[in-house]
């Protein structure tokens, strides 16, 4: 069915490749976690160049101890909580010790210890909410009505809820399909990247199958409808994303692994050392200060900054470079990653199409410019991605292009416009012609066999030339997947719903060997959960859709910035932002050298702890030279930890990535 091209209607220009869809966003100030952060902080920044000045302080202290109360009243009354079912956290230890250190005088240290942990809670409550956003915001692909023909024949608007299996629906150009289906009549083009990544429209015929939420182009199809809303296949993307959420192994930084012993032996160890002297005579105050010492010098402050410093300032570098990761535990977890899987089209490849072969036919008196050129011109008023592919070729070459006349689109076919004193056909191979001549159908199968979509294009009713469509591989992809092949011991292996020749060329030219083409979302969680199932920690890149559940399931799911959807951004644990792919193996590389700077501060804190836990026990240590000795070792560990922060450490990083 041929029809003249219709101008874009609002619902296409929400393109479902780069989620462009109606967004569902919790407020920031919404979150209870997020207003008592904000309000500890904002106390304590008030209150700290008061007590720097030297002012009284009556004018600083209360100040201070609302900065306890709204930061610390929530991490302790679950701290109390955990209590009563007989498990002991560090969040309730980290109150206590803040508040031994302002019994002790030091207020401005426990009320620093009382904002970070708040703070990190706040972070953490808002990164659970905006993924549940994204998750509910992708129903928002599938559109709310859709055009239901009845028996007789007469059209009836109906919310898509209200569809039954057996129903038929009417897609028109421009409009995206109300259910999956199959499709019974008609000829489109239907943009279904959302599902399978694909990064061109594919042509749907009677018998094709078409899913809820994706594109139609040109092209009015009518459709049967095989499933139920709930059981559609962005239903079931949302219900994965979310059960791989939940499923996910609990993420914990080191020192946490350990929170629970720790906390408990400290606790018992503090009230011995207040109980013991006590009932062997010692006076009360002297049993007192010595155990409040032992509880400052043994706290994990320490211990807690040997590792967050130098994970903060891994992230901090990264971030300067272009890679958002999310939280300190995603930091320490890239490192860990010893299998890596990459996704396609924008992720190894730029993500749009362009024209990397003109071929004039054999015989014809066009050459590669005026072969273009009237490709470019007959191609000018249509938005179909090829054409746009073609149009911009022709503008990198500074072709004048002439005005097209008595312009039609085919769905499935291509197009036809008068250009001058000719006409031109440009389309589909097959489509155009029903036979092509040995030569010509060479080299049509040559480029398809090199990866790229054939165009033919006709002038005046003789084909003219062939046109070689691709979408370019990223220049630092086979630099990345060698690296990553070098760091995770293993080659990276390729997650593509697009065809497999195409998935195969590119891969070879990538130096990828494992190539899995024609995946659904659910096939790519599935082969995940396989990798992850045999013990391997498995790094999954992507950007669309599609890619979300194995984004969710993965040990470390990164997510390319610039054209990812916002449920692959919001999925992620770290997002590429400016979309340079040989940043990947680089944040790797700065994980493991920030994991190696938590071991050396690890040490360091132990044997500080150590030796004044010792001195506290064997003899008499001084509160105060026992509160310098504890703040010097935090110091001491910070700045240690504080070496990440420099440019250098990225240099290494990347040279460390690059063997």
């Amino acid at each position: 069915m041929t029809a003249t091209l219709t101008p874009p209607s609002a619902d296409r220009a929400a393109s479902p490749r780069t989620g462009r869809v109606p967004r569902r966003r919790t407020r920031l100030l919404a979150l209870p976690e997020v207003r008592w952060a904000g309000a500890a902080t904002a106390l304590f920044l008030l209150a700290l160049p008061l007590q720097l000045a030297g002012a009284p302080a009556w004018t600083w202290g209360p100040l201070y101890a609302l900065s306890y109360a709204t930061g610390g009243w929530e991490p302790g009354w679950e701290g109390l909580k955990a209590l009563k079912e007989r498990t002991l956290d560090v969040d309730l230890l980290m109150v206590v010790a803040a508040l031994g250190a302002a019994s002790i005088g030091q207020v401005m240290d426990g009320a620093l210890l009382i904002v970070i942990f708040a703070t990190s809670g706040a972070l953490e409550a808002l990164a659970t909410a905006r993924t549940a956003d994204s998750v509910r915001g992708l129903l928002d692909l599938a559109p709310a009505t859709a055009a239901r023909i009845a028996a007789d024949g007469t059209e009836q608007t109906v919310a898509v809820e209200e569809l039954t299996v057996g129903d038929t629906i009417l897609v028109r150009p421009g409009e995206r399909v109300g259910a999956d289906g199959r499709v019974l009549d008609g000829t489109g083009e239907v943009d279904q990247a959302s599902i399978t990544g694909e990064p061109l429209p594919a042509v749907k015929e009677p018998g094709d199958e078409v899913f809820a939420g994706t594109l139609n182009g040109t092209g009015a199809l009518r459709v049967r409808v095989e499933r139920d809303a709930s059981d559609s296949v962005i239903a079931r993307i949302v219900r994965m994303v979310e059960e791989a959420s939940e499923t996910k192994a609990p993420t914990q930084l080191f020192i946490e692994k350990v929170e629970q012993r720790y906390s408990l032996g400290m606790v018992a160890a503090t009230l011995a050392v207040f109980g013991v002297p006590l009932a062997f005579g010692e006076e009360f105050s002297e049993a007192l200060l010595r155990a409040m010492t032992f509880m400052i010098v043994a706290s994990p402050c320490a211990v807690v900054l040997a590792t967050m410093p130098p994970l903060l300032s891994a992230m901090a570098n990264a971030g300067r470079h272009g890679v958002l990761v999310k939280s300190a535990v995603v930091m320490e977890r890239l490192g860990q990653v010893d299998a890596a899987a990459l996704d396609k089209t924008g992720t190894l490849t730029e993500g749009t199409p362009r024209v990397v072969d003109v071929r004039p036919a054999p015989g014809c008196d066009l050459d590669e410019r005026e072969l273009l050129t009237l490709a470019a011109a007959a191609e000018h008023p249509s938005e179909h991605p090829l054409a746009r592919a073609v149009v911009e070729a022709a503008r990198e070459r500074r072709l004048d292009l002439p005005a097209a006349r008595d312009f039609t689109s085919a769905p499935g076919v291509g197009v036809r416009a008068g250009v001058g004193d000719r006409t031109v056909e440009v389309g589909a191979p097959a489509r155009l012609l029903a036979d092509l001549d040995g030569t010509l159908a060479a080299l049509v199968e040559e480029l398809e066999e090199r990866g790229r979509t054939a165009v033919l294009v006709v002038v005046d009713g003789r084909p003219a030339g062939v046109l070689g469509i691709a979408d370019r591989l990223r220049p630092d992809a086979a630099a990345t997947v060698a690296a990553l092949t070098a760091l995770t011991g293993t080659a990276p292996a390729l997650l593509t719903g697009d065809n497999s020749r195409a998935a195969a060329h590119l891969a070879a030219e990538a130096g990828i060997e494992d190539v899995r083409a024609g995946l659904l979302p659910q096939d790519k969680l599935t082969v995940v959960k396989e990798w992850e199932g045999m013990g391997r920690k498995v790094m999954v890149v992507g950007d669309g859709v599609n890619d979300a559940p194995a984004l969710a399931a993965a040990h470390i799911g990164v997510a390319m910035g610039r054209a990812g959807s916002d449920l692959a951004l919001e999925t992620a644990d770290a997002v590429i932002v400016r979309d340079e792919l040989a940043a990947v193996p680089t944040t790797v590389a700065l994980s493991r050298r920030a994991r190696k700077l938590v071991v050396q501060n690890l040490v360091v804190a132990g044997v500080f702890i150590a030796g004044l836990v010792v001195w506290d026990l064997a003899g008499t240590l001084p509160l105060p030279l026992g509160v310098a000795g504890h703040e010097g070792s935090t110091v001491l560990v910070g700045l240690n930890g504080l070496r990440l922060l420099r440019d250098a450490a990225w240099e290494r990083a990347a040279t460390d990535a690059a063997g």
